[in-house]
């Protein structure tokens, strides 16, 4: 698990580490005061502002990620998040090829899709706006082309905190831009700027710890953690060396299992508080799942009748059935969470891979161990009741039988 966790760590900051974008504040037409590398999608942002009329002017630096897609940044005058964010987008004119640069606001029907992103004006003083290719008027709209969105607005006077927010799409269908990849670098593209300092706000370097410890803590206890006390449940009790202590190390190992998964939970209930702009539905959903089947579960315990209990059939087959199927759902929401993460194909992956592979194998080792022994046994209770093997093995030839039999 530590293995796991060093994984975790190394994959979570290795992006920030590998970018390699830069910003400047030359560009081919003006020279400006400030720059910034924005976090994610390799894009910057360099400004000069004006405290005498409040004006600013600047230039967003992206690229595109298809020949027909589009590049946009935009300002939102109330959180850093895409619903509500007056935008600038850049595209080829289906028409005539050349790059255009349109205005729209995003208002909550666009996020759902339920209506298509139509081009209208700005609610902010927006004076004026351009876009270039990066390399003239001879560069052409590629995947990677490099593009300058130009804008001068003037802000609210003593506002200097700008929530910006940018991205980038494959498609236009004629004026209207499509929805954007959902990666996580796509889903975190916006950032809080002092324009007057040239400092970012603390809210994504949070966000993104909290992210580390979230997938640590769930890879470990809903990935790990659970899967070893069912193993420790269905395979140990059958060592009779270990008399009652099987059932120790089950409870004791689900039950920390699942205290760490709630602690998991709960930093995903806040992430979801601090990025309400970002949902990831299945992934939300089934972490809900997990944690419900988690606690029901847990208070299996308190309703645990004896083994002389009528009821104690129906009990065992409601704790296998609501146990296994927390584990399952827990197992799936850890390489959901990857894909969310956007670690699809990360070392912390291939870690976590590794180690449920690995239970895998003993549990299968295991399975077919409990079989082979539950096959000779059975033999031996034919050959008993025909009278081939003595009375004396009897007895625990028996016992032992019943003892893989009962799961």
């Amino acid at each position: 698990m530590l293995f796991l966790c060093l994984f975790f760590l190394l994959i979570c900051n290795g992006p920030q580490q590998a970018f390699s974008a830069h910003c400047t504040t030359i560009t081919a037409t003006k020279t400006f005061e400030k720059c910034m590398t924005l976090p994610t999608q390799q894009a910057s942002i360099a400004w000069t502002f004006y405290p005498h009329n409040a004006t600013l002017d600047l230039v967003f630096s992206g690229s595109f990620i298809s020949p027909t897609g589009w590049v946009g940044w935009g300002i939102n005058p109330n959180s850093a998040e895409m619903t509500g964010t007056h935008a600038l987008i850049a595209f080829p004119d289906p028409n005539t090829g050349l790059l255009i640069v349109l205005p729209y606001v995003l208002d909550p029907t666009v996020k759902l899709q339920r209506s298509s992103l139509l081009s209208r004006p700005l609610d902010i003083h927006l004076r004026s706006s351009s876009a270039a290719m990066y390399g003239g008027r001879m560069a052409t709209v590629h995947n990677g082309a490099a593009v300058q969105i130009y804008a001068t607005l003037k802000l609210e006077p003593n506002r200097t905190k700008i929530h910006h927010v940018w991205n980038r799409g494959l498609y236009v269908q004629g004026y209207s831009p499509t929805i954007h990849p959902t990666a996580m670098t796509d889903l975190l593209s916006t950032a809080t700027i002092d324009i007057l300092s040239g400092t970012t706000g603390s809210s994504h370097s949070n966000i993104k710890t909290l992210k580390i410890a979230h997938g640590i803590i769930n890879s470990v206890s809903w990935g790990i953690l659970l899967p070893v006390g069912a193993f420790s449940a269905r395979y140990l009790r059958h060592i009779q060396s270990m008399g009652p202590s099987w059932f120790y190390a089950h409870a004791g190992v689900q039950l920390s299992g699942f205290l760490l998964g709630t602690i998991g939970f709960a930093i995903g209930i806040k992430l979801g508080e601090m990025s309400p702009g970002v949902v990831y539905g299945l992934h939300r959903k089934l972490g809900f799942a997990a944690f419900c089947l988690g606690g029901v579960q847990t208070l299996a315990l308190l309703f645990r009748p004896k083994t002389t209990n009528k009821f104690r059939k129906y009990w065992k087959s409601y704790h296998h059935f609501v146990g296994y199927s927390c584990v399952v759902l827990g197992v799936v929401n850890v390489f959901q969470g990857f894909e969310v993460m956007g670690s699809s194909r990360s070392y912390a992956k291939l870690a976590y891979c590794l180690s449920l592979a690995t239970l895998i194998g003993i549990c299968i080792a295991s399975e077919v161990n409990s079989w082979v022994i539950f096959c000779r046994k059975a033999k031996e209770e034919t050959l008993r009741r025909e009278g081939l093997i003595g009375g004396s093995e009897k007895g625990s030839g028996r016992m032992n039988l019943m003892g893989l039999t009962d799961h």
